[in-house]
């Protein structure tokens, strides 16, 4: 049983937040009435709010929806990307006391059916050039659709179509709700990789423990980099991390590779809404430049910690934490500043009980791979559960802990590692492996940019090993020099058979590569085979003296 106390962090108190200390509308209500002038956030198209006209736009947009009828304990559905309209309808809808579900701007078809109808929302901010694909798909309740922008389309979808200027009320209209800390502020969907999307409900308690664990290392001087989508929640914890300290928000709607640093220096931004996975190895493959220190970011979320992303910090003279975190929790392992602990996703934190479990929620020994489950010593701080999906929050809450389907070990120290998703580990002739593993050795060959590792079925019930990869710009990826390349480097079970390069590989809006698609596809006719190619693996013959 894990008795050892948590990871106390500088940055945080875990002492349970009051309404004052996390509630949207009373955190942008006390800043715009002592730093009404100070920037609050610059956008990707250069428009800028200070607090007071961030609190002017919220009161206009929660007034209009409260004369549409919207009340304490609605949802607003919005499908937008990162943009003014979007963080307006987010704070608009806290101030009428109502939660914004976000949905996945990637939504197409049943995918964007399934999550509109989950909503059960009456309305509907969209984004116009994203109205066509709402042409012939039931819209539920949705009585009215509030434009972002100018109308692109004369379908008739039989309900209202409002323009964007309808996002603007009369603030002097607007009627003060009083919202607590365990109120849903956003609604967050799942990524849908494998089936229909869950809707997570949040509480501000939870949006505001995550973004002050993860990071809380942010004051009221620093300037967070925003470039994951808000309908993901590190989109929406970083932006609640600056709302919660008073700082400063520089919003765009995606992660660029190229213009990563630039950007970094034209919004002066100190602080980014991290660097994780994929992230890092494309900034890592950049090629290096005379300036690459001069930058203004000082401290970042990075995972994971390898002596390349290491390297990564050092190059551009930044410090860097790591840590876990999913939708449904609130941050519960996180690392100390600079901390080089190799593949480690930091230890349990201050406020937070973790185990690691087998398939019978019996804890496992310390370095064998299990479950991570978790429960908070403080209320409100793990999701309440899966919006209209009784099923999945019932099989997500057992036995009193909350199971979050990764795999982790945890080892003497503390120190919790991540294996793998339960859906995306690999098995191979008796022998379970974790298709992160492979990943970081395929993506330390030069030319790799990005890797995917998964399993694929062959008869009898077992699984061979394939990767699916992208090369970086300019380079070409040549199946058998890979596979020669990572033999001496790797355990002879985990040397991929099959290997298939793609320009790009299927990646939902948050960057996540699409294993169950390329799972789907398998073997094609152009995948490598290292066995056909006659590169056979064998493992080595020791002698008994």
């Amino acid at each position: 049983m894990n008795t050892s106390p948590g990871l106390e962090l500088s940055w945080f108190d875990p002492t349970p937040p009051t309404a004052d200390q996390c509630v949207i509308a009373n955190l942008v209500d006390r800043y715009a009435a002592e730093t009404p002038d100070k920037l609050f956030i610059r956008f990707e198209n250069g428009e800028t709010w200070t607090w007071a006209e961030t609190r002017q736009k919220a009161l206009e947009t929660a007034a209009a929806l409260q004369a549409r009828g919207v009340r304490h304990g609605d949802i607003v559905a919005a499908w937008a990307p990162n943009s003014p309209a979007l963080l307006r309808a987010w704070f608009g809808a806290n101030y009428a006391g109502a939660a914004l579900a976000p949905i996945n701007t990637s939504f197409r078809g049943k995918l964007l059916e399934h999550a509109i109808r989950k909503t059960g929302a009456t309305t509907l901010i969209i984004h116009p050039d994203l109205v066509e694909r709402l042409e012939g798909l039931s819209l539920a309740a949705v009585e009215r659709l509030m434009l972002t922008g100018p109308s692109v389309s004369d379908l008739d979808l039989g309900v209202a179509v409002e323009p964007a200027s309808a996002l603007a009320g009369d603030a002097a209209a607007y009627r003060p709700v009083e919202s607590h800390p365990w109120d849903t502020p956003v609604i967050i969907f799942t990524s849908g990789t494998t089936g229909p999307s869950k809707a997570v409900l949040t509480s501000y308690v939870q949006e505001w423990t995550t973004a002050r664990v993860t990071y809380g290392y942010m004051n009221g001087d620093d300037r967070m980099l925003v470039n994951l989508p808000m309908f993901h929640v590190g989109g929406i914890s970083a932006i609640t991390a600056a709302v919660a300290c008073g700082g400063s928000v520089a919003l765009f709607e995606a992660f660029d590779t190229c213009r990563f640093w630039d950007i970094v220096r034209e919004t002066q931004s100190t602080v980014c809404s991290g660097l994780i996975g994929a992230l890092t190895s494309f900034l890592i493959k950049e090629p290096p430049r005379a300036d690459d220190r001069d930058n203004p970011l000082r401290i970042v979320t990075l995972s994971p910690i390898t002596e390349e992303t290491m390297a990564l910090a050092e190059r551009f003279g930044f410090d860097y934490v790591t840590g876990f975190n999913m939708t449904e929790v609130s941050a519960p392992l996180i690392s100390a500043v600079n901390e080089k602990v190799m593949r480690s996703c930091g230890r349990m934190r201050v406020g937070m009980d973790c185990r690691v479990v087998d398939a019978n929620d019996m804890e496992v020994p310390h370095g064998e791979p299990g479950e991570l489950v978790i429960r908070s010593e403080n209320p409100w701080t793990i999701t309440k559960g899966y919006l209209g999906d009784p099923e999945a929050t019932a099989a997500a809450w057992r036995n009193g802990w909350f199971h979050t389907g990764d795999l982790v070990r945890r080892d003497e120290e503390g120190c919790f590692f991540f294996v793998d998703r339960k859906k995306d580990a690999i098995r191979r002739r008796g022998e379970n492996m974790s298709s992160l593993e492979i990943e970081i050795e395929v993506c330390g060959h030069p030319h790799v940019r990005e890797a995917a590792a998964y399993g694929v079925d062959l008869p009898g019930g077992e699984q061979e090993v394939m990767i699916a990869v992208a090369p970086v710009a300019g380079a070409v990826i040549d199946p058998k020099a890979l596979i020669e390349y990572l033999l001496p480097r790797m355990t002879h079970f985990m040397v991929p058979r099959y290997v298939r390069v793609e320009v790009e590989l299927p990646k939902t809006p948050t960057n996540k590569i699409q294993k169950v698609a390329l799972r789907a596809e398998g073997v094609t006719d152009q995948t490598f085979d290292r066995e056909t190619a006659g590169l056979h693996v064998r493992r080595q013959k020791l002698s008994m003296g």
